[in-house]
């Protein structure tokens, strides 16, 4: 079954286009009260509402209280929370479920509303399927008798800090260590800086003024060189961007050289082999080889999910795994949080830092990324690349050279009519080469 209006990660789009709309997601809260009521046996089932900092997160927040409140369900409401601060809250508060009104790493124009079980983690399918049948019934509304109430949590940021702290190991601190964190002046930039501050380091808060639509916009994970820019600047030790909704995670050294999702997995999963942990590592498609050859001279079982964290979960649960990540800065340690957590992966990174005494560049030595290529190439409506003789071939040709020291990975948008060719290779010349190999034999649409 294919659903309607669940993605990846929840229901996303533009702002005032459907579905992300007053009336929908007033719908949408009624629908999701409506299924917690039935999983719930607690008399007055809660949820846990939080949001990013877009502008029109007050407008979505108001429309799912009052789904939710109609629906007989009580509501506890954070204000600017990162996603994983919800995950967490709403587990350690025992609530029904939590709900993130963001857009993650998108511009202001987007916004989304994703939920959380009661155990803090991505609700699975049969729920969701359960949400969307109800939103095919009219909204109703219970007896007045019955209705919700809402109330404000003042101490969610205080709460969630603390929780933060306590992934890092209590014998290190960051006393001496300049920090620069750029919080993407999205839902992090009142806790992150506090975070880092409170375990010793010397913080240089960097977008930490949000106004409603400057999220995202030219700084965060998804445009480090805010960051680089910065810790040159102040001549830090170390740099660490968040995104959005503060889920991803890249950093920079003090040099200003980037260390992306995979490198940054690689330095956690060698430091829990280092003391002695044992599990496999979940990675994606895109997830760099080099990652996969460097986990593989670790004797470190490795396996590929389809892009997405919640796929990546999937994998790990599925092996009893707890480490897993994206490229994109995803990293999942699920010996620390049931969700990926920006905070909590930086600080696992640092944790290994001050254990071993070495820098960022030192403890990725061992793994260079192979280059890569990619290529979106526009195809004919309803194009299958699976049966395209002369895509094939060459593909069984490119694959055949590049051996070991290279992959191929083909995929078609699930969006538009495009199909997206990627070559990792030992050098950049030689995957440039094969991806434009690979792009003559696609029919052009």
């Amino acid at each position: 079954m294919k659903r309607k209006y669940f993605g990846t990660d929840g229901v996303r789009g533009s702002v005032g286009e459907a579905p992300i709309t007053p009336d929908f997601v007033l719908h949408l809260g009624y629908a999701v009260g409506r299924v917690v009521v039935r999983e719930d046996a607690r008399s007055r089932p809660a949820v846990l509402i939080g949001k990013d900092t877009r502008v029109s997160g007050y407008m979505l927040e108001a429309a799912l209280q009052a789904g939710f409140t109609a629906a007989g369900v009580d509501v506890r409401l954070t204000g600017p929370m990162p996603t994983p601060a919800i995950a967490y809250l709403t587990r350690a508060l025992r609530l029904s479920a939590g709900v993130v009104i963001s857009a993650s790493h998108n511009q202001f124009q987007d916004n989304g509303i994703k939920f959380f079980s009661s155990l803090g983690e991505k609700l699975p399918d049969r729920v969701e399927f359960e949400i969307e049948a109800e939103l095919e019934v009219p909204i109703g509304c219970v007896a007045s008798k019955d209705l919700g109430r809402a109330q404000r949590i003042t101490d969610a940021a205080g709460r969630y800090i603390e929780f933060c702290k306590a992934t890092f190991p209590q014998e290190f601190s960051l006393r001496g260590k300049k920090i620069v964190v750029d919080c993407a002046h999205g839902a992090a930039y009142e806790v992150a800086p506090h975070v880092f501050h409170e375990l010793g380091a010397e913080v240089v808060a960097i977008g930490a003024q949000p106004n409603g639509f400057n999220i995202n916009a030219g700084c965060g994970a998804t445009h480090p060189e805010s960051l680089q820019a910065a810790v040159l600047e102040h001549h830090a030790d170390l740099g660490i961007a968040l995104d959005g909704d503060a889920d991803r995670l890249i950093m920079a050294d003090a040099k200003g050289r980037l260390y992306n999702g995979d490198e940054l997995l690689y330095v956690v999963v060698a430091d829990g082999i280092a003391m002695g942990k044992r599990s496999g590592v979940a990675g994606t498609l895109m997830t760099n080889l080099a990652v996969e050859h460097a986990l593989e001279r670790l004797g470190v079982p490795f396996g590929r999910a389809n892009v997405g964290d919640r796929y990546v979960v999937e994998l790990m649960q599925k092996n009893g795994w707890v480490w897993g990540g994206e490229s994109s800065g995803h990293l999942l340690c699920l010996d620390k949080h049931t969700t990926g957590d920006g905070i909590v992966s930086a600080l696992q990174v640092l944790s290994a830092m001050c254990r071993h005494g070495r820098s960022l560049s030192e403890l990725t030595k061992d793994i260079e990324l192979y280059p890569q290529s990619l290529i979106n190439l526009r195809v004919p409506q309803r194009f299958d690349w699976t049966t395209c003789l002369p895509l094939q071939s060459e593909r069984k040709a490119v694959e055949a050279e590049l051996g070991e020291d290279g992959r191929v990975l083909i995929r078609a948008s699930g969006t538009e009519p495009l199909l997206r060719v990627m070559v990792e290779a030992r050098s950049q010349e030689i995957a440039n080469a094969a991806a434009q190999r690979l792009a003559l034999a696609v029919p052009q649409a």
